[in-house]
């Protein structure tokens, strides 16, 4: 088994933890994607979880289809979006996707929806606003939130520190806290459901 890297409860595994060389580049087709994601979810030892998170990357790809049809149980996608007309185009893709293949879509989520000021804590439009937000409105989708550009963000991920427990006290850490209630209103309790989210 393939242990995984554990961050206070949380448990993470990525292709890159497994490359000799992290700066080198990941060429492959679909069914060797296919194979890694499947090695994923069945040799990795993940022990007991409330929730299985897969991160996959924007758009319709051979990754989302690998794990939707692979995961075994009920799943859900959260559709993670940045304000721009353009990536609302895939989010447009990514709700038919999984309407086609008949994923229940916990909701969308607005991330970069404007720069918070680490002097005084200001928030600015640095992108149009609201594109999530209407892309969620036209489908008929749960909004649940919008995510600003934090530079602390970074630096949690960085450091290693969840940035929730470094920052509890901001306004984008409520924020995420009430995106994570917000989903776990909607997949039920994790030892009810046994929920995968994509």
């Amino acid at each position: 088994k393939i242990l995984p890297l554990t961050v206070g409860d949380m448990k993470v595994m990525s292709i890159g933890f497994l490359l000799e060389n992290h700066n080198d580049a990941i060429i492959w087709r679909g069914p060797l994607k296919a194979g890694v994601i499947g090695q994923f979810l069945t040799d990795v030892n993940w022990g007991e979880l409330d929730y299985l998170i897969v991160d996959a990357p924007p758009g319709t790809g051979d990754e989302p289809l690998s794990i939707f049809q692979q995961l075994k149980g009920s799943k859900s996608a959260l559709i993670v979006t940045t304000p721009q007309e353009v990536a609302a185009a895939d989010v447009r893709k990514s709700i038919n996707f999984c309407r086609q293949l008949g994923v229940e879509i916990a909701g969308i989520v607005e991330n970069m929806s404007g720069f918070v000021c680490p002097s005084c804590s200001c928030q600015t439009a640095i992108f149009n606003s609201g594109g999530g937000e209407k892309t969620a409105a036209e489908f008929n989708v749960r909004f649940l939130g919008k995510i600003p550009i934090e530079p602390a963000i970074g630096t949690s991920c960085d450091t290693g520190m969840p940035y929730v427990y470094a920052h509890s006290n901001t306004q984008t850490a409520k924020i995420l806290t009430q995106i994570v209630a917000q989903l776990v209103d909607i997949c039920g309790p994790a030892e009810n459901t046994g929920k995968t989210a994509a």
